[in-house]
């Protein structure tokens, strides 16, 4: 045995369930992420609601995510979730101004949410579950063996079905948003981002749970994470 640190990972889990319990913990945001991505959809919709002036309502949710992201620097706190907003942002307020139609600035977003749920599936019928790669970026020893989960063939089951939450949270999020987009209807457009987003996250994450906890796969010795450590 080359140390007590990697066997310490798995010394408190016994199943492939228990496992990405932990490592999907790390994974997780908090309520300050979800409110830095929903203010400037709420900023862009009020505004254009108010003035019907596309430029000016994407221009001030840019500023907005700006603003937070500066926040974050004087605080020296983590950019990820903000980064992602203020680019998200730039990209639509980017759509909705060089079209002129308030709409567009929802259609990154219903791309985003085809591209993912197209990925998802693929990733599930190659067996490569994509919340598989979320549990191996858990695991402290992932810049040595990133694919490690892969051996373990519970864990690959698992991640299967974990992963078809997240296709059903494209879905849905698909279902509502593009028959609004289609009908040009911004305020409702609006309402449904902010919806599916981090509270749709959170009731998948919550079903994410209730799998794991209501499964008991054992893990496989000699193929799950941190075996090649542990021989």
């Amino acid at each position: 045995m080359t140390g007590d640190a990697p066997r310490a990972v798995t010394a408190d889990a016994e199943t492939v369930e228990a496992l990405i319990r932990h490592r999907l913990g790390a994974a997780l945001g908090g309520w300050r992420g979800s409110v830095e991505t929903a203010l400037p959809t709420v900023v862009f919709v009020a505004l254009w609601s108010w003035r019907k002036d596309v430029g000016l309502a994407a221009g001030a949710a840019l500023a907005v995510a700006l603003v937070l992201a500066v926040v974050r620097i004087v605080q020296r706190s983590s950019l990820s979730h903000v980064a992602g907003a203020v680019f998200a942002t730039a990209i639509a307020a980017f759509f909705a101004v060089r079209s002129g139609r308030a709409e567009a600035a929802f259609l990154p977003g219903i791309l985003t949410n085809a591209g993912f749920l197209a990925a998802t599936l693929v990733s599930i019928a190659t067996r490569w579950p994509a919340v598989g790669f979320l549990v191996g970026a858990g695991d402290p020893r992932a810049q040595e063996d990133p694919f490690a989960w892969r051996r373990d063939r519970g864990m690959v089951r698992v991640c299967s079905r974990l992963t078809w939450v997240l296709v059903g949270t494209y879905a849905v999020r698909l279902a509502v948003m593009v028959p609004l987009y289609l009908a040009a209807e911004v305020a409702w457009l609006g309402a449904a981002k902010i919806a599916l987003g981090w509270p749709l996250w959170v009731a998948s994450i919550a079903l994410m749970g209730w799998l794991l906890l209501a499964g008991h796969t054992p893990l496989e010795p000699g193929e799950g994470p941190g075996a090649e450590h542990d021989a």
